[in-house]
């Protein structure tokens, strides 16, 4: 099996992570990132999931090389936290952008040649925080959360083209994004979190890995928490 996969933000973090994988398997592999450059094996290509045209670009120039999208992974997001009396519109409206709107820009970019096809994965990327709630979070545990309300109502719409959609919510992973939690926050968090300790970009792009395949045939609609039992009954 050799798929034709795009991931967005697949420079670092779990979108890494998950490119490396698909790579490892032997999977024909496409990221967009806004900076930096693809691992080796991997196709990058330079885009913003918020900009007008560039996921259309980008996967028009995966497909030319790789044919057409079989895996899509919707995992750029951002972070801007800030306690929301004191949140400007734009700083809230620029997270949804991104990770909100940015998976709905993304998935419509790449369906219709999954619906040609009649068949498809498509994984989006939320939080546990995003059904947990967390103090300066309104704006990215708003737009995490909406991404379960797209993904199953997406699942309706494409169902019968053998395409699944699914997400995956991680907990506290080891990235770039959880390391300027303060030291009194993450005590808190790992409170929370039954195995007591950080997850890896790894153990994410694993169950992401699950989901795009044969085995999860027939998993579609599902919210999977890979969070060490943060977030659990999610």
């Amino acid at each position: 099996m050799s798929r034709s996969v795009l991931i967005t933000g697949g420079g670092r973090g779990i979108g890494l992570a998950t490119a490396r994988a698909f790579a490892d398997d032997g999977e024909k592999v496409a990221i967009t990132h806004r900076s930096g450059s693809a691992p080796p094996g991997v196709l990058g290509i330079h885009a913003d999931v918020t900009v007008d045209g560039d996921l259309e670009r980008a996967v028009e120039k995966a497909e030319a090389e790789h044919g057409p999208i079989e895996v899509l992974v919707a995992n750029a997001g951002i972070t801007a936290d800030t306690l929301l009396p004191a949140m400007p519109p734009e700083r809230f409206e620029e997270v949804l952008a991104t990770n909100l709107t940015g998976a709905y820009r993304t998935v419509r970019a790449a369906i219709r040649g999954m619906l040609l096809a009649r068949t498809g994965r498509v994984v989006l990327l939320s939080s546990a925080l995003a059904f947990l709630g967390a103090p300066g979070q309104t704006n990215y545990a708003a737009s995490k959360a909406g991404l379960a309300g797209l993904a199953r109502s997406l699942a309706w719409e494409v169902g019968g083209r053998g395409i699944t959609v699914n997400v995956v919510a991680p907990g506290i992973i080891d990235t770039d994004m959880t390391k300027p939690l303060p030291g009194p926050r993450m005590a808190d968090l790992m409170r929370m979190t039954p195995l007591g300790r950080t997850g890896t970009a790894e153990e994410v792009a694993a169950a992401i890995r699950f989901l795009a395949s044969p085995a999860a045939s027939y998993i579609t609609g599902a919210v999977l928490p890979v969070g060490g039992g943060l977030g659990m009954g999610l």
